[in-house]
């Protein structure tokens, strides 16, 4: 079936029907032909399709899936990119249907707002106003309302959002429990670049010298991620061979001064009261002087935040933190605004 093109409320629920038509008249075909739905602004890219894909994956091949491509304004600041952000409606057609995308679902503004602007929103709360809240006020309101709108509109069982909005899809996994949306919601892994830096539509602004500018983002997550890692790997160390203080002692009056220093740290980390894998506070630090780095680097490279929070609300994590965290940042690069993060697991050692 080729790609079919919905730019009405009408039209939409047309094609739905038709789909359910095509449903009832299969019935052993009925547990598995279930509606996905992909959320965009278009400007598709590979980060797009990559969430069409998993669509198609989740719901199989009798599943009907719909893109959405909406430039909401409600979710724009009055200094921000609404008027330039890209429409690209025929690039985006081929792309969502070359990932498996059924439908697409690409109303105007005023068969979104038959009213004009909506004087009933929905509220992100608390956690709308953090982070991303904070910088661009109202912005969670606003994205929120559109996604209930389209919601109900398309009507799906799942709905697939990327992981690089880790706040976002985090507001939109709390609004469908609070408010019983009968719908799943998948997050899907960021995809990169080669070079690590995270697809957005945003990314077509940066000349070549930003662009390696914004790399930085990226640099400074994995940064993060790497002192994470080793320093799970010492503690793992410790609690399998534990490495005596007098030990390092003997290593380094022999001249082993290498092998001093590991022993040094081993034995350190055997005594850590309580035995926390690794502080948040070293994590932080790690992507901090890659930013700050940056920021020396560059004029055009302004940070806005660099936060390790929670992912249930998104307040900071202390210390001592054990469990799952997100390391979220979000710069200026020139006149382009990018926002990046990465999931980390803090362990303890039992």
């Amino acid at each position: 079936m080729s790609l079919e093109l919905a730019s009405t409320r009408a039209e939409l629920d047309a094609l739905l029907a038709r789909h359910g038509t095509a449903r009832a008249a299969a019935p052993e075909a009925a547990p598995s032909a279930r509606t996905a739905v992909v959320m965009t602004m278009g400007a598709l890219h590979d980060g797009h399709a990559a969430l069409v894909r998993a669509a198609r994956r989740h719901i199989g091949p009798a599943g009907f899936v719909v893109v959405t491509l909406f430039v909401n304004p409600l979710q724009f600041g009055a200094n921000e990119d609404l008027d330039r952000y890209p429409r690209t409606l025929e690039s985006d057609l081929k792309t969502a249907e070359a990932a498996g995308a059924d439908a697409v679902f690409a109303p105007s503004v005023d068969e979104v707002y038959p009213g004009g602007t909506p004087q009933v929103r929905i509220s992100a709360g608390p956690m709308g106003e953090r982070l991303e809240g904070a910088v661009r006020p109202g912005h969670f309101d606003g994205m929120l309302t559109v996604v209930a709108k389209l919601l109900h509109l398309t009507r799906p069982d799942v709905a697939f959002y990327g992981q690089k909005d880790a706040q976002q899809l985090a507001l939109i996994r709390r609004m469908a429990r609070d408010l019983n949306f009968p719908v799943e919601i998948v997050g899907v892994p960021t995809v990169r670049e080669d070079d690590g830096l995270a697809l957005s539509s945003r990314n077509r602004y940066l000349s070549a010298a930003e662009r390696r500018t914004a790399l930085a983002l990226s640099r400074a997550l994995f940064a993060a991620s790497d002192r994470l890692g080793a320093q799970h790997a010492l503690r793992a160390r410790a609690d399998s061979a534990p490495t005596s203080t007098a030990r390092a002692a003997a290593l380094s009056a022999l001249g082993e001064a290498r092998a001093a220093a590991d022993s040094h740290a081993v034995a350190h980390a055997a005594s850590r009261t309580p035995k926390t894998a690794c502080g948040a506070h070293a994590v932080r630090s790690a992507a901090r002087v890659v930013l700050d780095q940056a920021v020396r680097d560059s004029a055009s490279f302004t940070l806005d935040y660099l936060a390790l929070v929670d992912p249930a609300d998104f307040t900071e994590v202390p210390d001592d933190h054990t469990g799952d965290a997100i390391l979220a940042v979000a710069a200026r690069v020139g006149a382009t605004r990018l926002i990046d993060n990465i999931p980390l697991t803090f362990g303890a050692s039992q």
